[in-house]
């Protein structure tokens, strides 16, 4: 299993949006950026991603679930651009922010903190589990 971020702006899709998708999810469309593109491509199945809420709260509130691996956005007619379905898991007890996570040891390298501009992108084990750890989940147990 590997772990991802998934970033929005909760303006235009917000957590508790996602959370009402239920269990069908949604397709996570409109990523016009190659890398997160390829992020995407990347991604099996049951790996699990956090849900950020960028420019507004600036932080991770939720656990999501990719349910659908990549395949043509439907938003759009160009075949380069691809999405994947997800589905929420849970929220974070305690939500992590950006601010947290620029001066949490162990979290230096993370995307969110190097790369604030990629929508999509890769977490570590470690920073996955330090993120679960300062928002009160067990990483483990999900």
């Amino acid at each position: 299993m590997k772990f991802w971020l998934f970033k929005s702006e909760p303006d235009a899709w917000s957590w508790d949006q996602q959370v009402a998708k239920g269990a069908s999810g949604e397709e996570w469309t409109g990523v016009r950026n190659y890398q997160a593109r390829n992020n995407m491509r990347a991604m099996q199945v049951g790996d699990l991603g956090f849900f950020y809420h960028s420019n507004v709260g600036k932080e991770i509130v939720g656990i999501v679930e990719v349910i659908r691996t990549s395949a043509p956005d439907s938003t759009t007619d160009d075949p380069r651009w691809d999405c994947v379905v997800i589905k929420a898991v849970c929220p974070l007890r305690h939500p992590v922010t950006l601010d947290t996570c620029k001066v949490q040891p162990g979290l230096e390298a993370m995307a969110l903190v190097t790369n604030t501009r990629l929508s999509v992108q890769p977490v570590s084990e470690a920073e996955w589990r330090i993120v679960c750890g300062l928002a009160g989940l067990d990483p483990i147990g999900l």
